[in-house]
């Protein structure tokens, strides 16, 4: 499912230290809690001596998120997963999971400093992670002729369109995907060339 909002472009991971405390930061895109659940058990294998392992998500459109949750794995209460999940919601960000795994350095922080360092640890990997908008897109079968399939494709290639499937058996049968935006113009082209289409919905 495309989605018109920006979600993180990739893995990204960094690390913090605060009075001799490592904070390891690591942001991920998502798409559901099994996700989720997967990064943090990795998170916890491949750091089995860390004292915590804190994240928080958000998946959906920023501002309107369908799920959003937060943990502070042993923290005192809102100072770890609340000030991840913070620093997420006002990143304008959906889809999104950071992780911070700390390593305790003998120095206490303070409720006030873990919400710093946490925040401040979510900050430095939010902040340089890359962006992607994926355009929705909406999808078209189209039914044609033969000699119709050359003028179809040309039309896709200049109009951020693409052929997700074709059959051929007494005509063609292609599935044709393009930005929501361009809909209005493939139902012209379609129309200009006399071609059977239409929409799924």
């Amino acid at each position: 499912m495309s989605k018109d909002y920006p979600v993180p472009s990739g893995y990204l991971e960094r690390e913090t230290e605060v009075k001799k405390s490592r904070f390891i930061a690591r942001v991920y895109p998502i798409g559901s809690r099994d996700d989720v659940r997967e990064r943090v058990a990795e998170a916890h294998r491949e750091y089995p001596d860390a004292r915590h392992v804190c994240w928080g998500y958000q998946i959906g459109r920023p501002g309107s998120a369908v799920e959003a949750a937060m943990n502070d794995d042993g923290e005192p209460s809102g100072t770890a997963g609340k000030p991840i999940l913070n620093v997420i919601q006002h990143k304008d960000m959906g889809d999104v999971l950071v992780i911070v795994v700390r390593y305790f350095g003998g120095i206490k922080l303070g409720a006030g400093g873990l919400v710093r360092a946490y925040a401040g640890a979510a900050e430095s990997v939010l902040s340089e992670v890359g962006r992607v908008v994926q355009q929705v897109r909406v999808q078209a079968h189209v039914e044609l002729d033969f000699a119709d399939e050359q003028p179809l494709r040309h039309w896709c290639d200049g109009h951020e369109g693409s052929i997700e499937s074709i059959d051929y058996s007494n005509r063609v049968h292609a599935l044709v995907s393009v930005p929501e935006v361009r809909q209005d113009e493939l139902s012209a082209f379609c129309e200009s060339q006399k071609l059977d289409y239409r929409f799924e919905t």
